[in-house]
């Protein structure tokens, strides 16, 4: 065992889950380039590199990637910083318990007293320094010996997040913000996200878990053994010569399932979790609004426009256009409208039904059109 006298920032390492294709956003977003891998917010950085900067004023160069092996070329354009045993590649999707258990592992193999982060490359966060306020509290927290989350404190009573119902202060002198958590709740209807709201308890749940590697593993262990068993085995062989052979024969057998069931549920109702409360902006980009709230239209137009070269004519019309062609698109007279068009693919939808673009995806992929995927 190391022995660290030092901050426990010294022990901290961040991990950043790039999963998911982002089905909300086709076509824009396919399985080929999720929407990690895309700058939505008109910045010039895709979201996947804005992550890892952020991260980067705690970690330095600790931090790990955990995203398909499909994407190993692009997150390599996009993170030359990189190190190859630090590009955590899986061979299909498992869900997150096992893509971030399997980094909680790799790091316990490395050091078993390292404290991870693990924070979702396709967020959209601002002020940065607001985030790294909250993260370090969420280091010292951990180092008390909890399970971390930032809970994000709600604009709206939304129905696409989980909530985080907090409890008392635990009066941790690195981290006065910190609370411990009752419970996690899963998506509620408008009435009850209402009321959460207004009783002041209850944050979103945004996914960012700060934990000791050693309680997440002990957990994950506790919950879904057959999972750790696995994560382990891999993460044995990772620093050696045998990690591709053993990764693609253990791999395919983990069972799937997701991080807040196989550890913070469980590690809540056992008074192990705590909470940092987030006061910065936080967006999942969840669907085409998103991106329209994300990129506020120019001066006098109701219209958000994106894509270089994007050649957009518009006449009483409102909504978001998103082009990667050199099309001249056209809008007269419609209101809220998602026009986004790529070289073989056309989406028209409004940004109310913006949540429902999955169905298209699904409804593409049963009929075999799958090459527009």
């Amino acid at each position: 065992m190391s022995t660290h006298e030092h901050s426990p920032l010294d022990r901290f390492h961040g991990v950043i889950p790039a999963g998911g294709t982002g089905t909300r956003l086709w076509p824009l977003s396919r399985a080929a380039a999720p929407k990690f891998l895309h700058d939505l917010t008109g910045s010039g950085s895709t979201l996947i590199r804005a992550t890892y900067e952020r991260l980067q004023p705690l970690s330095g160069k600790r931090i790990m990637v955990v995203t398909g092996k499909a994407h190993r070329r692009a997150v390599r354009a996009q993170l030359p910083e990189l190190k190859d045993p630090d590009l955590v590649l899986e061979s299909e999707p498992k869900d997150s318990a096992a893509a971030i258990g399997l980094a909680a592992a790799i790091l316990y193999h490395r050091d078993p007293e390292i404290i991870m982060g693990s924070f979702a490359a396709d967020a959209v966060i601002a002020p940065a320094e607001d985030f790294q306020a909250a993260v370090r509290e969420a280091v010292h927290t951990a180092a008390e010996g909890y399970i971390v989350t930032i809970g994000i404190l709600p604009t709206h009573p939304s129905t696409g997040f989980g909530y985080i119902r907090a409890g008392e202060p635990l009066k941790i002198d690195a981290a006065p913000s910190a609370h411990s958590v009752i419970e996690f709740v899963e998506k509620p209807s408008v009435a009850v996200a209402r009321e959460y709201i207004d009783s002041g308890k209850y944050s979103w749940n945004a996914g960012m878990f700060v934990a000791p590697v050693a309680l997440m593993l002990k957990h994950l262990e506790a919950n879904e053994p057959v999972l750790y068993a696995g994560l382990m085995e891999i993460a044995a062989a990772w620093d050696t010569r045998s990690r591709n052979e053993v990764a693609a024969r253990v791999w395919p057998t983990l069972p799937k399932i997701a991080i807040d069931y196989a550890v913070a549920e469980p590690a809540a109702a056992a008074g192990d979790v705590a909470m940092i409360p987030g006061n910065f902006s936080w967006d999942d980009v969840g669907d085409f609004a998103a991106i329209g709230r994300l990129n506020p239209a120019m001066e006098n137009s109701e219209l958000t426009v994106m894509g270089e070269g994007a050649r957009v004519f518009s006449e009483n019309a409102s909504g978001i256009v998103v082009s990667d062609t050199k099309r001249v698109i056209a809008l007269i007279g419609i209101d809220d409208v998602v026009i986004v068009d790529t070289p073989d693919a056309l989406l028209v939808t409004t940004k109310e039904h913006a949540q429902e673009v999955k169905k298209a995806v699904e409804s593409l992929r049963a009929s075999g059109d799958v090459d527009v995927l």
